[in-house]
Order: structure tokens, then C-alpha cells, then sequence
């Protein structure tokens, strides 16, 4: 029985972060026992909602599950809804149970916060969960649908502007993203892309606060550049369902307001006794410990922490994941009888992309806009994955955001991107595996016989009348290109016959490391007939795989390999070298293009995720 309980509100950044720590420190100890609980069965990566919600990706990749995350620790997942915190009895009620603790760390994050204008909830949308992305995507969608059959110019000019309300990371992140789908939208439905007008409205002189001006002066540049509308200094007073009313009295006619202008903490903690400041966030002090309460840790965007007098921790990220590390020393220090470690903010810059294409970001006082930006973030997105240690995610991100997008939304283009030249490489695929084929029949059947055959329709019947005395499964010499193996005494034939001894081979004609990698492989005449059969079948294999796109991936990286070591040990001439690079290039998932690999590769994807991870599910109930 489990001597100490951690339980964790909350499976955001900051509680996945702090359940990690948790859980490799205590790997071997059954004295203490971990309990996640959380109202979805997934982790949402919060960072990339406006992907979704302006279709660059499917709304399935910011989506973690959590026995992912957790398979193979001793991390408990219950999938429910906290209803009450006890306190006193130190007990968290769910919908569906009840979890007494010793430890507790809230971690709910926070929401939207619209000041109480009027109109917001009931007529605009937010951007704070899948779900919200998931809103605005099918609002967009059938909005510019019935305003491409309006026949009302101002209603269907209303229908087709969208506004973003904020200024900062989500609002800007959010137009980049429907300048770029606006293409496609309008495609779709028949309109002209210059109809779709989009707006981001600040209170603010100025967008992007939270950069420097410089970087934030680009970024307006860009926008300007791709036509969006900046209305500055003009605070929203009322979201009515088709028009958006200013302090000034203006009204701006739309029919979508996306609402990005402040966070404050998770409203479901109001009830939960700790002493609130600025938005609702919950005072906590240096270890993250919530102010007169002993033993509960709030972390993330709930947490209210001046670093500096007046300067609370970020909602960002790098502080979400670093408050939930903080908390999780503070408790493994409770346990262990251990000195706690104050919390200390380490920020290594801020990162704004707008669209796939460009971003502006200033990391510790470097600079970088555009392309190079974007690539930047990419890669502190890689990183993420491994502070939350899963690779499988790690692949599944870089798959969605560099190989699986479409209209040019990636960093590359459609350079590298699965839609853009999978079908193109199949008649190169072909070539390459009836290269193949070509080589493995010559060495089966014998140069002499094949070439009869190649000759005319007419010498196909000489395929059923035997192999001919140069087939390499005559077993009666070593054959070409094993040729080098003729030794400075004899033939290699006769060495096989006994006639002579076998003896160092002549390899002039290769690279020193190949003659040193061939005797080692090719000790023996015997062994080198052996190899010769049986190279003739590997190419065989090799052939039929890539034309028939079945594990294409795995037969062309063989082809390159086989062709690299023949090429370089003088086994295959350098006219031939032509298809080396032709094997890499169909290393790109060519077999899923008119190949078996459109079934094959998901099977067994699908089988071996089943395999090792086991069924996912909506709901869980880890419980002893």
C-alpha cells in the first residue's frame, strides 16, 4: 500500500512536466503512488490550436494521449471531471470518485478571458482548447460557403471578414494562419481571394507587446504586406452576431470575431480556497506552494509568482514547464527530507509564427524573421518532445508539419511534403525495379539465355527450356563480378575444382578497405559460389518489392546500399550508378502511390501501435 499519494490536477504542459519528474524519480519506489487526473484522455499541445483551427493540420496532430505519454510508468490516468478540493480532509472529489492525497498539484491552466464585454460568449469565438479550434474550423468553413451563394454584396462582405480581437502571440499566430488557408478557401468554393478581408483589432498602439519593437515592426510589415487590416487603439465594447461595436461607436461588419485578447485562471478553482491575484491566478510562493495551504502546488498559467515586484511568471510555455518541474523537486524534497529549490525563471526568448512560411522570434537577444524563424520554432517544438520523453510523438510532428501539408504551408514548401511528388517518382520507381529484375534474371537464367530473351517476343519460350552454362545457380565456377577472385596461381575455377590452393585474390581494382572487407566476407571459393546464389535472389527480391511498392522504404535503402558496395568494389560498372540517387529519391514513401505499401505500411503501423501500447480509449480509470 502505497505510503505517500501525489495526485495531479491537470494534464496541460505544466502537469505533464511535473508527472514525468514525479514518476522517474520515483520508477522503483511502491511507497509512493502517482494519480493524473484530467477531463480528456489526451494532452492538447496548446501552442499549435490555430493550426487547426485554420487547417494546415488534422486536428488528431496536437493531440496526445496520455497512455502514450505515461506507457510503462507508474503513472495512474483517470479521465474525469474534479468537482470539489477538501483541504481539510485532503480528498478530490470527481464526477465518478474520490482521491485522497498527501501531495496535490493543480494544474488546470487557465481560459479565455473576455473582460465581460458583451456579446463574446454568445457571438464571437475563443482560441483556448481542441475544441475551440475545432469550432472555428467548421464556422469558417460553412460561413464561406453560404457567402460564396450570397447574393447580398454587404451581407456576403460581412460574411467573408474575419477578425481576430488581440494582438499577442495566439491573435497573430491565428491571422498567419487564415492568410495562408484563405487560398484555399476561397479554391474550394469558387470565390476570389482578395473577397476573404481579414482584421486584427488591438486596444493597443501597438501590436506583439511582448517582443521587441524591432521584431514586432517586422511582423506588421508582413501583415501589411499580405493585406491584413491592422485597427489599432480600438477597444471591442460589443460582439453582436453579424458586426463588431468600438468605443469610438464604429462598427465593423463580420460575421466571425475570434477572440484572443487576455487569459485568466481555470474559473473551476474559484471554490478552491487559495487566496487569488491578478485574472484569478492562485499566489503562490518560490516552490510553487499555494499561499496558507501546506502541500499543494499550483503550476502553470494558474500560478501567480513575482519574480520580479510586479512582474508575475509568464503564461508561456518554458514557465508552465518549469513551475511543474519546481513543484515536483518541492515534493520529491518533502519526501526525501531534502532542501527545497526556489523557483527560477530561465527564458530563452519568445517565438511568433505567422503562417507556415514566416515568424519573426528574438532568442536571448538573437534576432531572426522569417523562414529561418519558423525553423526555430520546429525545432524548440522537437525539443519538447524530449522533455516529455516521447519519441513517438516526436515522429508524428515531424511527419504533420514537413511531409503531410498541402498548399505550400510548410517551411519548405511542397518541396518534401508526401502530396507534392509521391505520384511523380512512380515511373522512376518502375525503372529502378525493373533495373533490378534485369540484373537478378541475367544472373539466374545466364547472360547467354537472357539475352536471347531481351532479344524478341520470340525468345521468351527460352525462359522454360533451363538455365543456361553461365547461370550463377550452375554451381560450376565463380562467375562474374566474382571474377576478382581468381587467384595468382590458378583460375578461380580451378581453386573451386581443387586444383589449386586458395590464395590471396588479386583486387587492384578496388579501394584498399573493400579488398580487406571482401576477404573477410569471401574467406573461401565456396562461400563465395554460395553468395553469388544467393545475391541473385536478393536482387530478385529487391525488384519485385520496389515495383510492386511493398516496404519500398526498406528495398530502395537496400538498393542504394547494394549498389554503393558494388559500385565501389568494381563488382558493377559506373554506368550504372545512375541508380543511386534514383534509390534515395524513392525513399520518400513512393510504395503508397499505386503500391502495396497503401495498405501495408498502416497495418502495420496500426499493428505494431496496438502491439506495443495496447487499445486507446476515451476514458480511463487507473485506480487500485
Amino acid at each position: 500500500m502505497a505510503e505517500k499519494n501525489i495526485v495531479i490536477i491537470g494534464a496541460g504542459y505544466a502537469g505533464v512536466h511535473a508527472a514525468k519528474k514525479l514518476a522517474k524519480k520515483y520508477k522503483r519506489d511502491d511507497s509512493v503512488s502517482i494519480t493524473l487526473i484530467d477531463r480528456h484522455s489526451y494532452h492538447t499541445m496548446m501552442t499549435e490550436l490555430h493550426e487547426v483551427a485554420a487547417h494546415r493540420v488534422e486536428p488528431s496532430a496536437i493531440l496526445f494521449d496520455l497512455r502514450k505519454l505515461f506507457n510503462r510508468t507508474k503513472v495512474k490516468l483517470v479521465t474525469d471531471n474534479v468537482t470539489n478540493v477538501d483541504h481539510d480532509t485532503k480528498t478530490v472529489t470527481t464526477e465518478h470518485g474520490e482521491f485522497a492525497y498527501d501531495y496535490l498539484i493543480l494544474g488546470m491552466g487557465g481560459e479565455a478571458n473576455d473582460f465581460g464585454t458583451p456579446g463574446v460568449k454568445e457571438n464571437g469565438f475563443t482560441l483556448w482548447s481542441w475544441e475551440d479550434a475545432i469550432r472555428i474550423r467548421h464556422h469558417l468553413e460553412d460561413v464561406v460557403k453560404r457567402a460564396a451563394l450570397e447574393h447580398d454584396p454587404e451581407k456576403r462582405r460581412a460574411m467573408l471578414t474575419f477578425t481576430v480581437c488581440g494582438s499577442g502571440f495566439t491573435g497573430i499566430e491565428m491571422i498567419g494562419e487564415l492568410i495562408e488557408w484563405k487560398y484555399r478557401l476561397a479554391k474550394e468554393n469558387k470565390l476570389d481571394e482578395e473577397e476573404i478581408q481579414l482584421y486584427v483589432v488591438e486596444a493597443a498602439s501597438s501590436i506583439l507587446n511582448m517582443l521587441d519593437r524591432k521584431s514586432a515592426d517586422k511582423a506588421e510589415k508582413y501583415l501589411n504586406k499580405k493585406g491584413v487590416t491592422l485597427l489599432k487603439n480600438s477597444p471591442i465594447v460589443e460582439v453582436k452576431e453579424d458586426a463588431v461595436v468600438f468605443k469610438s461607436g464604429e462598427t465593423l461588419s463580420t460575421h466571425t470575431l475570434i477572440w484572443t485578447a487576455g487569459v485568466k485562471a481555470n474559473s473551476d478553482t474559484e471554490d478552491y480556497g487559495i487566496p487569488t491575484a491578478r485574472a484569478g491566478r492562485l499566489k503562490v510562493n518560490e516552490y510553487m506552494e499555494a499561499e496558507n495551504l501546506e502541500n499543494v502546488y499550483v503550476i502553470g498559467d494558474l500560478a501567480y509568482f513575482e519574480e520580479e515586484e510586479g512582474k508575475p511568471t509568464p503564461q508561456i510555455v518554458e514557465a508552465a514547464e518549469q513551475t511543474g518541474v519546481t513543484a515536483a523537486k518541492s515534493i520529491i524534497a518533502e519526501i526525501d527530507n531534502g532542501q527545497k529549490e526556489a523557483f527560477e525563471g530561465k527564458y530563452h526568448g519568445t517565438m511568433v509564427s505567422i503562417g507556415a512560411r514566416y515568424g519573426v522570434a528574438n532568442l536571448m537577444g538573437l534576432r531572426l524573421s522569417g523562414w529561418l524563424a519558423n525553423l526555430m520554432k520546429h525545432l524548440v517544438n522537437l525539443y519538447y518532445f524530449f522533455g516529455i520523453r516521447s519519441g513517438y510523438y516526436m515522429f508524428h510532428y515531424i511527419m504533420h508539419e514537413f511531409f503531410q501539408t498541402k498548399d505550400k504551408r510548410n517551411i519548405f514548401r511542397d518541396t518534401i511534403t508526401r502530396y507534392g511528388n509521391v505520384l511523380w517518382s512512380l515511373p522512376l520507381r518502375l525503372f529502378v525495379g525493373g533495373f533490378w529484375l534485369d540484373e537478378a534474371a541475367s544472373k539466374i537464367w545466364g547472360e547467354s539465355v537472357w539475352g536471347e530473351v531481351t532479344s524478341g517476343s520470340a525468345g521468351i519460350s527460352r525462359l522454360f527450356q533451363g538455365l543456361g552454362e553461365d547461370s550463377w545457380l550452375t554451381g560450376n565456377s565463380v562467375n562474374m563480378p566474382f571474377e576478382w577472385l581468381q587467384t595468382t596461381t590458378s583460375s578461380a575455377s580451378e581453386a573451386v575444382d581443387g586444383g589449386a590452393e586458395w590464395a590471396t585474390p588479386i583486387l587492384s581494382d578496388m579501394p584498399g578497405i573493400f579488398e580487406w572487407f571482401m576477404q573477410i566476407m569471401l574467406p573461401t571459393p565456396e562461400v563465395a559460389i554460395f553468395m553469388q546464389k544467393v545475391m541473385a535472389f536478393i536482387e530478385l527480391f529487391i525488384g519485385l518489392a520496389i515495383v510492386f511498392g511493398l516496404f519500398t522504404w526498406l528495398a530502395s535503402a537496400a538498393s542504394a546500399g547494394f549498389l554503393m558496395m558494388f559500385t565501389l568494389s568494381a563488382m558493377l560498372g559506373w554506368d550504372q550508378i545512375w541508380a543511386l540517387p534514383a534509390s534515395i529519391a524513392l525513399m520518400n514513401g513512393s510504395g503508397r502511390s499505386i503500391g502495396l505499401d497503401y495498405w501495408a505500411v498502416p497495418w502495420l503501423q496500426r499493428t505494431l501501435r496496438r502491439f506495443w501500447y495496447g487499445k486507446e480509449q476515451a476514458i480511463y480509470k487507473d485506480r487500485e
